[in-house]
């Protein structure tokens, strides 16, 4: 039995899962119609408060299921805070209208075969799913003829994906600083073997190299943990007020050294935000630390908080957060790329002060698992502006959409 179990390929593995959610999808669909799921004994019921809705509910992936004119009669609450609260008694296609589901839809219905397809839907952010198609046993309950359910495959794709991207990318950035250590060693065993001068020389720019490549290291893990969960909203309340503060404090050594002031002007009344306070400290970390790096000496970095009445193409109460400096302007065509992974307007300048060219990809995604949004702004008059916005914070989690 062990050796089977491990010897499954992804297709049995696919046709087992297909089977069981059919197999439970029957049965609960049965279960408030007077069929007993054949795993209950024999004297077990369904409650008298036990309806279908309630019984799909409890499921954590979207369902949907459909008569025979492909209507949907009924959809359960994560199917909802996907597709939006019209969904009863409307066709399939005024709230999911991507092609494949739509033909797996139909094909079910026309046929009664199990259909499973892969789609992916791109609001709020890009999510896969594999989605299964299944007759319901028409016993049960004659109005349902099919059903639909949704299983999220996101994060698994990510993960490979991530994978790819981060053999591809760390080859490509670290074959220069490894290039460079290889080089200085061969010329310390060889011409600078006794030459003090030029050892300690040569063992400084090692260790800069060294260092930058632990840079590289530590921002693409970032970026990797970020983007495996870009599709899951964090919900937690965050006190941005205080976490201004605390970036501020945290960078004003370095500000000092550079002569940079850092001024925050932040209102005593500013609302929480919605949000996971680790990351947003990186976000706001980076941004400053950018800051600050491109950011002339004897003029000021300025973090401005407020709240906003909506947040632009994504509506409803926030806060937005300014960070700006009045370094040199980024030039128009620039800007859209900024956040790309290793786009830099000035590649040698960068890695001079020490940057990696993936901080603000980071920024991005992580202000994208909040559903926020980063608008750049750069002009030769006002500098260099950096918003960000966030959604206010409510108590309860479907207030904020």
């Amino acid at each position: 039995m062990v050796s089977s179990i491990m010897g499954q390929t992804d297709e049995e593995k696919h046709l087992l899962d297909s089977f069981r959610i059919k197999t439970l999808l029957n049965q609960v669909i049965g279960w408030p119609h007077g069929k007993r799921p054949a795993s209950l004994p024999a004297a077990e019921t369904a409650p008298e408060n036990f309806s279908l809705p309630a019984i799909l509910d409890a499921f954590p992936a979207p369902v949907l299921l459909l008569d025979a004119r492909r209507t949907v009669t009924e959809a359960n609450q994560a199917a909802h805070e996907i597709f939006g609260t019209r969904l009863k008694n409307h066709d399939l296609a005024q709230s999911l209208r991507h092609p494949a589901a739509l033909d797996a839809a139909s094909a079910v219905l026309a046929d009664g075969k199990h259909i499973r397809t892969q789609i992916i839907l791109q609001t709020p952010v890009a999510r896969h799913y594999e989605l299964h198609a299944m007759p319901v046993d028409q016993n049960h309950d004659a109005k349902v003829r099919a059903a639909l359910v949704l299983l999220d495959v996101t994060a698994a794709h990510n993960v490979e994906q991530m994978r790819a991207d981060f053999v591809a990318n760390v080859s490509h950035e670290l074959r220069s600083p490894l290039a460079a250590l290889t080089g200085f060693i061969e010329t310390l065993k060889g011409p600078a073997k006794n030459d003090v001068a030029a050892r300690e020389r040569f063992l400084d720019i090692m260790e800069g190299e060294a260092k930058r490549m632990a840079r590289l290291i530590d921002d693409l893990l970032s970026l990797s943990r970020v983007e495996a969960n870009e599709h899951m909203r964090p919900k937690g309340e965050v006190r941005i007020a205080e976490l201004l503060a605390g970036s501020k404090a945290a960078l004003g050594p370095r500000a000092a050294s550079r002569g940079i002031e850092i001024e925050l002007l932040c209102p005593g009344n500013l609302p929480s935000v919605a949000g996971d306070y680790d990351q947003l400290n990186e976000v706001f970390h980076n941004l400053l630390d950018n800051a600050l790096k491109y950011g002339p000496s004897g003029h000021p970095v300025k973090i401005t908080a407020q709240t906003v009445n909506r947040i632009p193409e994504i509506g409803g109460k926030g806060v937005r957060v300014c960070v700006h400096n009045m370094g040199e302007p980024i030039a128009p065509e620039h800007l859209p790329r900024l956040t790309e992974r290793f786009y830099r307007i000035d590649k040698a300048r960068s890695r001079d002060i020490g940057g990696t060219g993936l901080g603000l990809a980071i920024v991005k995604h992580i202000i994208s698992r909040h559903r926020g949004r980063l608008i750049i702004e750069s002009n030769a008059e006002n500098g260099t502006n950096f918003s960000v916005y966030l959604s206010e914070y409510r108590k309860d989690p479907s207030a904020v959409t």
